[in-house]
């Protein structure tokens, strides 16, 4: 197709054609070839897309907007579901399960007939719950435990963990020693901790870690890895803390024990952590602040890390 040409004036009898009607001839002879233009296009495109076996109708218009087609599932994902988010260096417990057991709690002073009722923890039978210690202002080591427990659960959820807690407020009594090992062991934990601070001689000083020990048919499976832990987080709490290895107990801030209900009913890797000994004045007032416990629980979580972490030893 040729483009029509707008006539010249003439110069004999007749007048020339005014500018304005030349200048309509060309419009109009533009928009003709913009619209056969055009059908030209659609005819093209149409009949590419049959040869390609492209959609019609709807399906014509996303293709020309790939933003607005739904993405396709990939193979990996049927329906386009998604695989829990793998463990990454900002979430690195993703996907795991931790349990925590903030010792006794506020209001087991008032009820002395249930946390007395003796419960069995397989080497011996011991009372249900106690209502553990204080320092000389007060402070009471269920509320330190509560307080540690709260805290080291915020920064474990952010590091991507599942977090179990045995009791969830610090105005009620219980749970049973049985009953704390026993929530642990349903939500199978990859690790486990009971919070603790002691009440030890007002001479004695630091903090301890105690582990399960051999008490055969029950804690065979749970011995080696608790270990583990149990160095784990001894070395991240002195480490972060500064708080020194406790000089009245244990071993380099280590200790075995098969007198405790929390470790011997426990089928996951577990150990306790006495913070410090709230009888002591210095250990008291750190105990008793709350950016030490904030750093506790810092302390702890990155003790957690270290044992649970993609490639841990």
């Amino acid at each position: 197709m040729s483009l029509a040409r707008t006539p010249r004036a003439r110069t004999g009898g007749r007048r020339p054609r005014s500018r304005v009607s030349a200048l309509a001839t060309v419009v109009v002879a533009a928009g003709l070839l913009t619209g056969m233009l055009a059908a030209c296009s659609r005819v093209s495109a149409i009949g590419a897309g049959s040869a390609a076996g492209a959609p019609s109708g709807n399906d014509t218009a996303q293709a020309a907007h790939p933003a607005a087609v739904p993405p396709r599932p990939s193979p990996a994902t049927p329906g386009g579901s998604t695989d829990p988010v793998p463990a990454t260096a900002s979430r690195p417990l993703a996907g795991l399960v931790i349990a925590l057991d903030p010792g006794h709690n506020g209001d087991n002073w008032a009820a002395p007939a249930t946390i007395n009722r003796l419960v069995n923890v397989i080497t011996e039978w011991k009372p249900c719950d106690t209502t553990g210690t204080q320092t000389d202002a007060g402070y009471t080591e269920a509320a330190f435990n509560f307080d540690v427990a709260m805290r080291l659960a915020r920064l474990l959820r952010a590091k991507g963990a599942t977090v179990v807690l045995t009791r969830t407020n610090d105005h009620g009594v219980g749970p049973c020693i049985t009953q704390r090992a026993a929530i642990g062991n349903r939500a199978h934990a990859n690790a486990a901790i009971s919070i603790h601070a002691d009440g030890g001689p007002p001479g004695g000083s630091g903090f301890d870690v105690i582990e399960p020990g051999l008490v055969p048919g029950h804690t065979n499976g749970i011995v080696a890895p608790s270990h583990r832990l149990a160095v784990d987080i001894r070395n991240a709490y002195h480490k972060i803390t500064g708080e020194p290895y406790a000089n009245y107990v244990g071993h380099r801030a280590l200790d075995v024990r098969t007198d405790l209900g929390g470790l011997n009913l426990s089928t996951v890797p577990k150990v306790f952590i006495e913070c410090g000994n709230m009888r002591n004045a210095a250990d008291a007032a750190k105990l008793s602040s709350a950016r030490f416990r904030q750093r506790i629980a810092v302390a702890l979580a990155a003790g957690f890390t270290a044992f649970l972490s993609p490639g841990h030893g």
